[in-house]
């Protein structure tokens, strides 16, 4: 992509640089963030890159190459949450971040242009928006020179994907395309931004985690992830808790009994438990015990589908396909509702697991969905 050159043309004169940052697939701790728990994601080779020159005059000029629509222009003083801005709303993404940025007091009022492009996949649970919220939050941190850390940028893009896009979303997408390191998958701590790389070298162990992208689109902001994340806010206010994160795993049947809806108590139950899969999937790797994570994936999906209940038959037919077809264990992973599920596989198995899953789709009269490997890779970085 040389969106230096597409920037050029667009706007009739050089970039100040060009900046990008990853999507995410997400190993194990799903719908745990926002209750201040534990996550593993990992960064994927797939960026959202933006070319971005300072301006001076309080416009914002937005365009992206993967959309056919003309170039969208704001002034910074007059963003707007919850607005919509461009086709589809996808600029309200960078516009966010500008918004967050000049509320929280950082000097961005002279604003900037800037031109997208990202290979990315969207609606697939792979954290697009929130790789153009980082790559727009570090572009502009270092053009205005703001001193911010990784983590820091990944909360002010959090902030407006919640406040100014209108997504009640957790930090993990955000930190997971800020902090991710090349060859590792990222523990999260999501109640003090605590972070540890823990190496993920599965080629090291003849292994692949392969990704698949079901295609059945997902939007977060219809309400379904809303609805959930009540109900686990619910939960934690019977339970005298200010977040799900501080139930003990130990506790869970006695505060289980404590909660009367069986809408609450479903919720409930995934979230504790996926935060003490988190912690087993720690204790294998640190272990060198790769292959024994396969099992509490599979365990994950469960959860997701009959707890959580934001599988779908697209999903359930990856789980149920690749594990019959030798997968060490298979998860949905990302918001739900469609998306992209994880397939742990021995090396020499990829392709024959891959096959059974495009003829199970195919048999089942679905679209053919897209299969590639997640390559643990680096976190938001300047290009140029």
């Amino acid at each position: 992509m040389d969106v230096a050159g597409q920037f050029a043309d667009l706007y009739g004169y050089a970039a100040d640089g060009v900046w990008s940052a990853p999507g995410r697939v997400n190993l194990i701790g799903e719908y745990t963030d926002f209750n201040e728990g534990f996550v593993m994601p990992l960064a994927l080779p797939h960026t959202a890159v933006a070319a971005v020159a300072r301006r001076t005059d309080g416009v914002l000029r937005l365009h992206s190459a993967d959309i056919d629509a003309p170039v969208t222009e704001l002034r910074v003083d007059d963003l707007t949450p919850l607005s919509k801005y461009g086709q589809g709303g996808w600029a309200a993404y960078p516009a966010g971040v500008v918004w967050a940025l000049w509320e929280a007091g950082h000097e961005v009022s002279g604003g900037a242009d800037i031109h997208l492009a990202s290979t990315v996949p969207t609606g697939a649970g792979l954290s697009s928006s929130a790789a153009l919220e980082v790559v727009t939050a570090l572009a502009l941190n270092d053009l205005y020179e703001l001193g911010l850390t990784g983590p820091e940028l990944a909360v002010l893009a959090q902030r407006a994907e919640n406040a100014f896009v209108g997504v009640p979303c957790g930090v993990m997408d955000q930190m997971a395309s800020a902090c991710a390191t090349e060859g590792h998958a990222l523990h999260l701590d999501c109640r003090d931004l605590t972070t540890r790389q823990v190496p993920f070298d599965l080629a090291a162990h003849g292994l692949q985690l392969l990704v698949v992208d079901t295609r059945v689109k997902h939007e977060l902001g219809d309400g379904a992830y809303a609805e959930r994340r009540a109900g686990c806010e619910e939960g934690a206010r019977i339970l005298g808790v200010t977040h799900l994160r501080d139930v003990p795993y130990a506790e869970l049947p006695a505060a289980l009994s404590k909660l009367p809806d069986d809408r609450i108590r479903r919720y409930v139950r995934h979230v504790v438990s996926d935060d003490h899969r988190v912690e087993q999937v720690i204790g294998l790797l640190d272990a060198g015990e790769v292959r024994a994570i396969g099992p509490i994936l599979t365990e994950g999906h469960v959860s997701l589908r009959d707890d959580l209940r934001i599988s779908c038959e697209e999903l359930d037919l990856v789980v149920s396909s690749a594990n019959a077809a030798g997968a060490l264990g298979s998860r949905m992973t990302g918001g739900g509702f469609g998306g992209s599920a994880v397939v742990l596989v021995e090396e020499t198995d990829a392709a024959p697991v891959t096959k059974s899953i495009l003829e199970a789709f195919t048999a089942a009269g679905h679209t053919t969905p897209r299969v590639f490997p997640a390559v643990p890779s680096a976190g938001a970085r300047r290009e140029l």
